[in-house]
C-alpha cells in the first residue's frame, strides 16, 4: 500500500481498510488516484489541517486536457471518500457531480488470421535473458495474452488474478476484482489450461510462494504500463496495422457469436453464457459488441448471396457526389 503524507492520511488509512473490508476496493485504480490527491492536498495546501469545499472543487473541476471519462475515472474514488466521511460526521464538505460519461467513439479492430499468428509469434519469439524480470517476462507473456485471447478475460482481472483462485484441475478461474466488482467464473479451453499448467510450474521454480499467478517483482502484480507496452511492441514487431490489448477481449466476443448465427433458438442461450463469463451484468452490454462486429458483413454475404448488395449497397465514391 502506498504511503500518504497529506493531512488526510490517516483517514485516507481507515477508508482504504473499510473498502478492502467490504471487498469495493479496486487497488489498480483507485488507489494511484487517491494517491495523486493525496499529493495535491500536500502540495497545494501544506498547512491545512481540514478538507475545505475550496480543496475539493479545486481537485474535481474537469480539466481541459480531459474528457468526461477521464475526469470521472479520476475523481471518481475521493467523492467516494468524501462521501465516507460525511457519513461519518467527519466533514460537512459536498462533492461536485462527476461529468456525464460520452459514448466511446473507439471502433475496435478486427483482426486478421495472420495478424494473430504474427503477434503470437512475436510472443513466442522473446530472447532468452539472465536477470530475473527478463527471464519472467519470457515465460509469461505468450500465456499472459493468449489467456485474454481465449477467455475475453478483462486485463485487470488477468493481472490481479490471484493464485488461489486459479483451478487448474478443473480449469475454471474465479474472478474475484472485477469491473464493478462483480465475481464471476470463467471455464479455461483445454488447450489454454494445458498451457497454464506449464507456465504455473515454470514460474513456481522463480517465485515458489508468489500471490498473484502473474506476478511481477516484490510479489505484486503486472501494471497496466506493463501490459500496454509489451503489446504494442510485440504487435508492432510483425503488424502495422492499429490495434490495442482491449481488442483481444472483443474479439472473443465477435468470434463467439458469429459461430452460433445459424443456431435459432439456442443462439440466445449462448449469449446469455458468453455474458455471464464475460462478466456483464446485463445481456445489454453483450449485445453492444455485435453492434461492432467487422465479420457480421461476410456472414450476411455468405447467406443472401447475390441478394447482398441490395440489403447492403454499395456507397457512391465520394469523388461522384
Amino acid at each position: 500500500m502506498k504511503q500518504f503524507e497529506s493531512f488526510l492520511s490517516s483517514l485516507i488509512q481507515k477508508y482504504i481498510s473499510y473498502q478492502k473490508a467490504s471487498d469495493h476496493w479496486n487497488e489498480s485504480c483507485y488507489e494511484i488516484n487517491l494517491s495523486l490527491f493525496d499529493k495535491y492536498c500536500k502540495k497545494k495546501y501544506p498547512n491545512a489541517i481540514e478538507l475545505s469545499q475550496e480543496i475539493v472543487d479545486g481537485w474535481c473541476q474537469k480539466r481541459n486536457t480531459e474528457s468526461n471519462n477521464s475526469c470521472s475515472t479520476r475523481i471518481y474514488v475521493v467523492i467516494s471518500f468524501i462521501r465516507y466521511l460525511r457519513t461519518r460526521g467527519e466533514i460537512d464538505t459536498i462533492t461536485l457531480f462527476p461529468p456525464r460519461k460520452q459514448p466511446r467513439t473507439y471502433v475496435p479492430h478486427s483482426f486478421t488470421e495472420n495478424e494473430l499468428q504474427n503477434f503470437f509469434h512475436a510472443c513466442d519469439s522473446i530472447s532468452r535473458e539472465t536477470t530475473p524480470d527478463q527471464r519472467i517476462r519470457k515465460i509469461t507473456i505468450p500465456i499472459f495474452f493468449r489467456l485474454l485471447y481465449s477467455s475475453g478475460i478483462r486485463t485487470t482481472e488477468a493481472r490481479m488474478l490471484r493464485v488461489e483462485d486459479v483451478d487448474l484441475c478443473n480449469g475454471i478461474l474465479d474472478i474475484r476484482y472485477s469491473k464493478g466488482h462483480d465475481q464471476h467464473y470463467i471455464a479455461l479451453h483445454a488447450s489454454a489450461l494445458t498451457l497454464m499448467k506449464k507456465y504455473d510450474a515454470a514460474i513456481r521454480e522463480i517465485y515458489p510462494d508468489r500471490n498473484y499467478f502473474f506476478p511481477a517483482r516484490e510479489n505484486k502484480y503486472h501494471n497496466t504500463k506493463w501490459v500496454c507496452k509489451n503489446f504494442r511492441k510485440l504487435w508492432d514487431k510483425y503488424n502495422n496495422s492499429l490495434a490495442t490489448t482491449y481488442d483481444l477481449r472483443h474479439n472473443y466476443a465477435i468470434e463467439n457469436i458469429n459461430r452460433w448465427t445459424g443456431d435459432g433458438l439456442d443462439f440466445y442461450a449462448k449469449l446469455f453464457y458468453l455474458s455471464k463469463s464475460m462478466g456483464h451484468r446485463v445481456l445489454e452490454s453483450t449485445k453492444y459488441y455485435y453492434s461492432l462486429v467487422p465479420g457480421l458483413a461476410n456472414i450476411m454475404e455468405e447467406k443472401t448471396q447475390k441478394s447482398f448488395n441490395t440489403i447492403v449497397p454499395e456507397v457512391e465514391d465520394e469523388k461522384s457526389v
